[in-house]
């Protein structure tokens, strides 16, 4: 049997731009890993006229039909349509915003697209992305008292994709490397100490993480840099740094970045 006769079809049809339909049917999906699908997403779909010249293509295809609309008449309409279709279809908003207006007493605003509207607060996640990834890795430290929040910690420990991860939310951060035997820049030690983080793995954990690098990058096996004493010794210089320095510590082992940032935000006191 061909690629294209066992690939399923799907539609996803919205008022808005179809995003969050298909990131919920994404989601779904890892659970059919073995099958494959094809998505049409057809999104500013806004009147019945659209609803109709949509279903008849999906009829020819024999899809399954999804769809996100705000406005409950075409809600309603799409779903009346399908059934006479013989199209199996399913609303995956119209019972969220029943249950929410249970809870809070009141009508949706019935608006599409507020999810992607661009705001005030776009505009900073994009500032902080921005200034995070100019100042990764310590490349520069000018700005370093515009930061929110500045993670330090010997190499392999998580630091880069923890930064970008907090500025995907609205922090500008700074991550700077801390390396045995070279000198904190200045600039780190006039910063106020409770925006700093220290990043910790244990040296197991860290000796994985780095012999995968070296491996990558075809470096000498035997380097100091996977040496386990000389990583421990590494440990201890870091970790006496921040208690001089007063700066808040955060192991990140066994946490997924999410977590992490949770807890880097907590102990800054910015959560």
């Amino acid at each position: 049997m061909s690629d294209k006769i066992e690939r399923k079809v799907i539609f996803l049809l919205s008022d808005s731009t179809g995003e969050t339909a298909e990131i919920i049917i994404n989601a779904a999906l890892t659970q059919f890993s073995n099958d494959k699908v094809k998505f049409r997403r057809i999104g500013h779909v806004l009147s019945e006229d659209q609803v109709l010249d949509q279903l008849s293509r999906a009829e020819k295809e024999q899809a399954m039909v999804f769809y996100t609309f705000v406005n409950r008449d075409l809600a309603i309409f799409i779903d009346k349509e399908c059934s006479k279709r013989g199209l199996g279809s399913l609303d995956l908003i119209s019972p969220v915003l029943h249950k929410l207006t249970l809870f809070f007493g009141h009508s949706p605003r019935g608006k599409p697209g507020l999810l992607h509207e661009v705001g005030d607060e776009y505009f900073q996640r994009v500032e902080a992305m921005e200034f995070t990834l100019k100042n990764d890795d310590g490349q520069t430290l000018h700005h370093l008292h515009e930061a929110d929040i500045i993670l330090v910690g010997i190499s392999r420990t998580s630091k880069t994709p923890l930064s970008i991860y907090l500025s995907c939310r609205g922090w500008k951060v700074v991550n700077i490397p801390l390396v045995k035997g070279i000198a904190v820049p200045p600039a780190l030690l006039e910063i106020d100490s409770k925006k700093v983080v220290g990043l910790f793995l244990d040296a197991g954990r860290l000796i994985e993480r780095r012999e995968a690098r070296v491996k990558s990058y075809g470096v000498d096996r035997s380097t100091d840099y996977i040496d386990y004493d000389e990583i421990k010794q590494e440990l201890r210089w870091a970790r006496g740094l921040c208690r001089d320095h007063g700066w808040k510590v955060v192991h990140v082992a066994g946490k997924s970045v999410e977590e992490t940032a949770h807890e880097v935000l907590v102990k800054l006191g910015k959560k």
